[in-house]
């Protein structure tokens, strides 16, 4: 048993521009920093073509076929009147995303590995059901949560969040889906603007943890354990999803918290330490932002070093 990486070139051209900030370089830094020596205990497998069936199942036919159609042979295409970018290697990087955090699920659900990290990109939290948002196309983690239910038929599945931004995109997918868990901390107020501790779904099932400009390690970690640490636990879910973004690590330049990579290595150990009682230790980890590539490849390092149980 062991932890696996899922990746795949395809997900290197998704091209948005110069001076975008998600940009290609940001895999390059998380791919070096896990082969490195550390590492050399990882399995890699190349991320399968996800299906438009599987993204269906959070997204809406018009709006797959809406970026299907949309999908530039030269140049770029916008999706969203500002942020999010096609380029001619978008279609396939995002259904490779899809792709390889469905067959993540299915790797841990059958038992062939401990648990999953997904080194795609572009990300997907902000991505809504009819709409693209903040770089992101299609919510892979979402995909892969409902994934885990219809494929395998498990009753309870929980995303958890750390990324900077506030995945509107997965809450608004969840939010009136008792058997579907969201929880997140984010700065706020921040982009996307939602977020707040009120907006909690039809049965208590979304945690949100906002967290003010300048928050430092302890307070994350006192909110984390003291709010939503627990109400995962109360939700019990059968498996685990992280969306790990690495944006509000102290050196990225667009968020502006202050975490360092112990947080990231202590809250991944938090979250596997629930997911060891009370879903058989299946985890899946989906990577989302992080913009500085130092922050970034640390960061995820880190993370991976915690899935390792290192």
């Amino acid at each position: 048993m062991a932890t696996l990486i899922y990746t795949h070139a395809a997900c290197l051209d998704h091209q948005p521009g110069p001076g975008h900030p998600e940009a290609p370089a940001r895999l390059s830094a998380v791919l070096q920093a896990l082969q490195a020596a550390p590492f050399a205990d990882l399995q890699w497998r190349d991320a399968p073509l996800g299906t438009t069936d599987q993204v269906g199942l959070i997204h809406t036919p018009a709006y797959i076929d809406e970026v299907a159609s949309r999908a530039p042979a030269h140049g770029h295409a916008m999706l969203d009147g500002g942020d999010t970018v096609m380029s001619p290697g978008t279609w396939e990087a995002v259904m490779r995303c899809v792709g390889a955090a469905c067959a993540a699920v299915d790797a841990v659900v059958a038992g062939e590995v401990d648990n999953v990290f997904c080194a795609t990109r572009p990300c997907g939290h902000h991505a809504e059901a009819d709409q693209a948002m903040g770089f992101c196309v299609f919510n892979q983690a979402a995909i892969a949560a409902v994934h885990a239910q219809r494929a395998h038929g498990l009753q309870r599945v929980a995303v958890v969040d750390f990324d900077v931004h506030h995945g509107n995109g997965t809450q608004n997918s969840f939010y009136d889906k008792p058997d579907l868990f969201y929880g997140s901390c984010h700065q706020a107020p921040f982009y996307p603007g939602t977020g707040s501790r009120q907006e909690s779904g039809v049965a208590g099932n979304i945690v949100n943890i906002p967290l003010a400009r300048g928050c430092n390690s302890q307070t994350f970690r006192d909110r984390m354990a003291s709010e939503l640490l627990p109400a995962l636990r109360n939700f019990g879910p059968e498996l685990l999803i992280i969306s790990a973004g690495f944006d509000a690590h102290h050196l990225d330049p667009l968020g502006g918290l202050n975490f360092t990579d112990d947080d990231y290595h202590w809250i991944t150990s938090e979250l596997m330490a629930v997911a060891d009682e009370k879903s058989s230790g299946r985890v899946v980890s989906v990577l989302e932002g992080g913009y500085s590539l130092e922050g970034l490849a640390s960061g995820s390092a880190a993370h991976v070093n915690a899935l390792m149980r290192r």
